[in-house]
């Protein structure tokens, strides 16, 4: 082969492999340079130089001193014919640099492109990760980088966000994510030429990967509306988006530096009534409507957890009726203890939390205005909570005295006037005996006067 096809086929090869030919040559001197020391009678010291014009290859050496280093003048030690083992030499030391010089590259390529976004096609899909085909590489998109619930189908076009470019010995590795916040703004920039022109600027974004996704844009010219430009004509650009996220919700509200407004308009779609902020707890105090409580909330706490991302706040969401309440109570004094059960008398007593002695339930019911007052009361109590913060209580009625004697005789009564139930002459199936003393079956029926009927023979006595 001459000079001139041997610098056709090199220019060639540099122009299919994407490399200069000064970095063809250079990599061709360094595999005849490995091609020589494998010579019999070699130099130890020698190199080899290939002129770029005329494609000439001439082998150079130095003699070494006892340190190993070289001296004297260079010599060349040009061989008549390098052999069929030293060409061999020279094309495996080839291939093996030019791979080392694509790999190289491709890390070039790509190391500066974090968080960058990029499109692939999908070329591997399993339980751990996906493989996408990105040209000349394969991009990684680990599990824990994929939307929930989202299966990319075979040979289809995605977008991903770049998250790292490690360098490894097989080639440069890309990881990149289908979740990143960045993936939104990145997608924005695309379908928004106001946001690539800095016009517009997103503040802030919050996500939830495949159910919503809120963002706060800020315009740096008052003449741009910034909500207006994302969403576009009849929502024509942020559909964009919501497509190539497959149908994510996206929200899109104003920027404010007043913490206030800004958490107002983050809780959108709902309509807030006013916003407190506590800078010594990092809290938000947010009061909604009672029918607006829901909404601010959001499903499963969802439209609140994505307002305090954006927001940077915690947000303490409250209704116009809890705020009510606990302002009404803010005044009241609540005693401080709990009802415990005593080992010894086994019912349930109060132990202050100041300490001191316990009181028994009919003490504590005695405290303040009195038994009965609603003021106090004992444990188990369904009468609800009194100002001062303890159960009322129920105290047993006794029943009414009479002046009737109380014998131990048994008194039949006489019958009804109208013979009805409650006759003592006529005892119906199932009914007590008079002697028995036994309830009366069939009890609880109205009487003539509309009062309920006795039960057993001793209330008829009485």
């Amino acid at each position: 082969m001459s000079q001139l096809d041997m610098m056709e086929a090199l220019s060639a090869l540099a122009a299919e492999r994407g490399i200069t030919t000064d970095t063809l040559l250079g990599a061709l001197a360094d595999a005849l340079e490995s091609a020589y020391k494998r010579m019999p009678d070699a130099n130890e010291y020698a190199w080899v130089t290939i002129d770029p014009d005329t494609f000439e290859i001439r082998v150079f050496a130095q003699w070494l001193d006892e340190h190993g280093e070289p001296d004297g003048e260079e010599f060349d030690v040009t061989p008549a014919d390098f052999g069929r083992i030293a060409a061999q030499t020279a094309k495996q030391v080839m291939s093996q640099r030019l791979r080392e010089i694509d790999r190289e590259q491709k890390y070039e390529e790509y190391a500066g492109r974090e968080g960058d976004i990029v499109t692939g096609i999908v070329q591997q899909n399993d339980s751990r990760y996906t493989l996408l085909d990105l040209g000349r590489v394969e991009a990684l998109l680990p599990q824990a980088e994929q939307v929930p619930y989202e299966r990319p189908e075979a040979n289809a076009r995605l977008k991903a966000y770049i998250v790292e470019v490690r360098k490894t010995s097989k080639g440069p590795q890309i990881v990149v994510s289908r979740t990143h916040p960045g993936l939104i703004k990145r997608l924005f920039q695309l379908e928004v030429p106001e946001i690539a022109d800095g016009v517009v600027e997103i503040k802030a974004c919050a996500r939830e990967p495949g159910h919503r996704t809120k963002i706060a844009v800020w315009s740096n010219d008052g003449n741009v509306d910034p909500v207006g430009a994302c969403v576009g004509a009849r929502g024509a650009r942020v559909r964009m988006v919501v497509n190539e996220l497959r149908g994510e919700k996206i929200d899109i509200v104003p920027f404010s530096n007043e913490a206030p407004d800004f958490v107002m308009k983050a809780l959108s779609p709902a309509k807030v009534k006013e916003v407190r902020i506590h800078e010594d707890t990092g809290t938000a105090e947010v009061i909604v409507p009672d029918y607006q409580l829901s909404l601010a909330i959001g499903k499963e706490g969802q439209n609140a957890r994505l307002a305090a991302r954006l927001t940077g706040w915690r947000v303490d969401i409250k209704s116009e009726s809890q705020l009510a309440d606990e302002e009404a109570y803010r005044g009241e004094e609540w005693a401080q203890g709990e009802w415990v059960l005593d080992p010894e008398s086994g019912e349930q007593v109060w132990q202050p939390a100041e300490g001191g002695p316990a009181l028994s339930a009919q003490e504590w019911s005695h405290l303040g205005d009195g038994a009965g007052t609603g003021d106090g009361g004992g444990p188990g109590d369904d009468a609800g909570q009194s100002s001062a913060g303890r159960p009322g209580a129920h105290e047993p009625v006794a029943p009414e005295p009479t002046d009737e004697p109380v014998t131990d005789e048994p008194v039949i009564d006489a019958p009804s006037p109208a013979g009805g139930p409650g006759s003592g002459a006529e005892t119906p199936d199932g009914a007590a005996d008079a002697d028995d003393g036994e309830p009366i079956a069939g009890v609880g029926a109205a009487g003539r006067d509309g009062g309920a009927v006795v039960g057993t023979l001793e209330e008829d006595q009485r």
